[in-house]
């Protein structure tokens, strides 16, 4: 097998595990002689609209989180080039120098860290296009000898080019088939809960009929041009916090998190559980589904089924089983001696229970857990 077909197989591997990309990146430093890579995509057309789903870099095979988290969250806003990468046609090469202005390459503070930390002041960048209207970044970094770009490696990287594209789009794809677990897809058509789903950017892409009814009527809850609001301010403000926490940028692993939302006269406010994809798929944003909105009446009284409170709060079959006791009014002391385990077993169960959901307190977590008593009454 020549280098070529090693890289390519690489690629083949790292499209079905995203973790393999390091090794794709690796043997593509080594054909080349180059310094590392970074692999982006993103959508949208501003600033103020456009979302990173995922960046990685890499340097001779090893993946820089710490490179990639220091250079996303203090000099990519500061980087001129940004803007005009996106106006770039797709799959055409330029030399990052290309990017910025002449004053620009003296002055930029962004440039000047490509160039000295992350070996990139004579990298090549190119534009891809990616799934469901989103762009793909590919920039190789500097010769490690320092040279300019030959011919040779120039056609190397257009060879490359529809390979690397089509690792990411099956990434996509594979991502957007496996974003909901069959447990939670079956939970879309026989559940009394309504459910919606969201992009990362926070967009409504689907809603079964309970919840597309609800948010039809606006009481309480609302599609407010595509993305879900609630109609008093103050609730507002609370779901868009969450909504914040739970789809961070960057495509990192968002946080779940609860809220209420009021409605009109004597009905009873409304609960929502922010679920986001789990953390199988943080590496890369689930496509084009990134999280869950269930909404429930938290006053009405049902039999908790503990299997469902494990498929849909991510749950072990041990922590369901504690959750919906304690969500019953049981004591840790109560639950140790009905489950016959130790009690601080069980305080073990719960700890583990409220940091993975963000809780504070148990009250927080025994309210989550209730929540589910509506699915049962519409099942009903």
């Amino acid at each position: 097998m020549n280098m070529f077909e090693r890289i390519l197989a690489s690629l083949h591997e790292a499209a079905l595990e995203p973790s393999r990309w390091p090794n794709a990146s690796g043997l593509i430093d080594e054909v080349l002689g180059t310094r590392g890579s970074t692999l982006a995509c993103g959508d949208g057309e501003t600033a103020t609209d456009y979302r990173t789903h995922f960046m990685w870099i890499c340097h001779l095979g090893q993946r820089r989180r710490d490179l990639e988290r220091f250079w996303y969250e203090t000099y990519y806003p500061l980087d001129e080039r940004i803007p005009r990468l996106r106006r770039l046609p797709f799959n055409r090469l330029f030399h990052i120098a290309e990017l910025y202005t002449d004053e620009e390459r003296n002055a930029s503070e962004a440039y000047n860290v490509l160039r000295t930390v992350g070996h990139a002041g004579n990298a090549i960048d190119v534009r891809l296009n990616g799934l469901g209207g989103s762009r793909v970044l590919w920039e190789i970094n500097d010769r490690a000898d320092g040279e300019g770009w030959s011919s040779a490696q120039l056609d190397m990287i257009r060879r490359l080019l529809p390979h690397v594209r089509n690792t990411v789009h099956v990434l996509q794809t594979l991502a957007h088939a496996n974003s909901l677990g069959e447990t939670l897809t079956e939970m879309l058509d026989r559940t009394g809960l309504r459910i919606v789903q969201l992009d990362a950017r926070g967009r409504i892409v689907a809603a079964n009929d309970r919840a597309r009814d609800l948010l039809r009527r606006g009481d309480g809850l609302l599609d407010r041009d595509g993305f879900l609001a609630a109609r008093v301010k103050q609730d507002d403000d609370r779901l868009q916090a969450l909504l914040n926490r739970a789809l961070p940028p960057f495509g990192a692993q968002g946080s779940g998190g609860s809220t209420i939302v009021r409605r009109s006269g004597a009905l009873h406010p409304l609960m929502l559980r922010l679920c986001p994809v789990g953390r199988r798929q943080a590496s890369f944003p689930a496509w084009p589904v990134a999280a869950l909105v269930l909404i429930v009446d938290p006053e009405k009284e049902q039999d908790i089924d503990p299997a469902e409170a494990a498929a849909v709060f991510d749950l072990t079959r041990m922590e369901s089983r504690v959750a919906v006791l304690l969500a019953q009014g049981k004591s840790v002391s109560q639950i140790a001696a009905l489950m016959g385990r130790k009690e601080s077993t069980i305080r073990s169960h719960v700890k583990n229970m409220l940091a993975k959901h963000g809780c504070t307190r148990q009250a927080e977590l025994t309210r989550m857990v209730q929540s589910l008593a509506a699915a049962g009454k519409g099942r009903g």
